[in-house]
């Protein structure tokens, strides 16, 4: 089977959907791979790398996926990215499926079987493929450094002959993936750290990293079985904000990552809780491209309100693209790894497998997976 990989087209996107590792081993297991020229240009990987690990160079995108039997992207494909493409190819790539009804149509009716990537189940079987969690991991390291960036105070205490720093004080807002992520790496730089989230059941991983988690009483909340914090009633919504604004006021810095998976983020930090801060505070809005937790903050700027920083920076793992990259890659070859048939040299997706049934939105002419079918 061959694999197209092209160059990614949204604007600022820096990652690769496929490394030179992943290459090297997708060719191993029997796969031809062409890719783009300059594939890996916004992570600094060079075209030499990918040919050095057994994948052919084409000098456009359309001669990558033109014989195409699996074409993987990072992002959803614009309907240019379609045309040529063969029918029953495999298109494998954050699709947005619940938003994006008009892409999902469009490849139901050119015959393309569409893999998202968002749809990866939470199961141990297909950790090693969720995208969703390995970028996101990513995104929480980011945002700490941006908050660094943009704070005019060191996260960490120091004692000096001058005088002694004390610690920046953080809170976070939302402990999955990315909340974690974001508590360890503030830990790591010496900050003191706070942090809330509508699951109890998250606490104990909030301690575990050494962070105080805030109580909040909000009534029945609780997960998905995915995993996902359930989506506040306004009655709720409210809670968290009264509950929430005291330990704000006193933050230097408020990292935000509350998201709902296939709906808008829920707007969590009002603008009057941002006024109440103290000059030169920092707000790093992670869910600003999904609507933003935060009001005031605006996609891919810096918005000063009554002098706090409100950073809304989206793509965050573009800022770390390399490792982004390959931890994206290493998604899509477990994922093909997994249903790899060796000897007849094909990809077995069979339509019974829980991953499977999650992850496959269209396919033979129709739109199979039944969560989408319904919206």
């Amino acid at each position: 089977m061959r694999i197209g990989v092209p160059k990614e087209t949204w604007p600022g996107e820096l990652r690769a959907a496929l490394a030179p590792a992943g290459v090297k081993k997708l060719t191993g297991l029997g796969f031809t791979i062409t890719v783009q020229a300059g594939l890996g240009a916004g992570a600094r990987i060079a075209d030499e790398e990918y040919r050095a690990s057994g994948a052919s160079i084409a000098p456009d995108a359309r001669a990558a996926v033109a014989d195409a039997d699996v074409v993987v992207r990072v992002r959803k494909p614009a309907d240019d990215d379609l045309v040529g493409l063969k029918s029953g190819v495999i298109h494998i790539s954050f699709l947005d499926p619940f938003n994006e009804k008009a892409l999902v149509a469009s490849l139901a009716a050119k015959g393309i079987t569409g893999i998202s990537m968002e749809m990866i189940p939470r199961s141990t079987r297909a950790q090693k493929m969720d995208a969703l969690s390995s970028q996101a991991n990513l995104s929480g390291y980011v945002t700490v450094i941006l908050a660094a960036a943009y704070s005019p105070k060191m996260l960490p205490m120091m004692m000096t002959p001058a005088g002694t720093i004390q610690p920046a004080r953080v809170f976070v807002i939302g402990a999955g993936v990315a909340g974690l992520q974001a508590i360890a790496t503030a830990k790591r730089l010496g900050a003191r750290i706070e942090a809330f989230d509508t699951r109890p059941v998250v606490a104990e991983q909030v301690q575990s990293l050494g962070a105080k988690f805030v109580q909040i009483d909000l009534g029945e909340t609780g997960q998905t079985a995915q995993g996902y914090a359930r989506e506040l009633t306004p009655a709720q919504l409210e809670l968290q904000r009264q509950g929430m604004k005291k330990v704000i006021g006193q933050s230097d810095v408020v990292i935000t990552t509350a998201q709902v998976f296939g709906r808008p983020a829920p707007r969590i930090v009002t603008r009057d809780m941002v006024e109440a801060m103290r000059p030169g505070s920092v707000v790093v809005d992670m869910a600003v491209e999904s609507g933003g937790n935060v009001e005031g903050s605006v996609l891919n700027e810096v918005t000063d309100i009554n002098g706090v920083s409100v950073v809304g920076m989206g793509n965050l793992p573009s800022h770390v693209s390399r490792n982004a990259s390959e931890m994206y890659s290493n998604n899509i070859v477990n994922l093909l790894d997994e249903f790899w048939d060796k000897e007849a040299k094909t990809l077995n997706l069979d339509p019974a497998d829980d991953i499977v049934k999650s992850c496959v939105i269209t396919r033979g002419g129709e739109i199979v997976n039944e969560t989408i079918k319904k919206l």
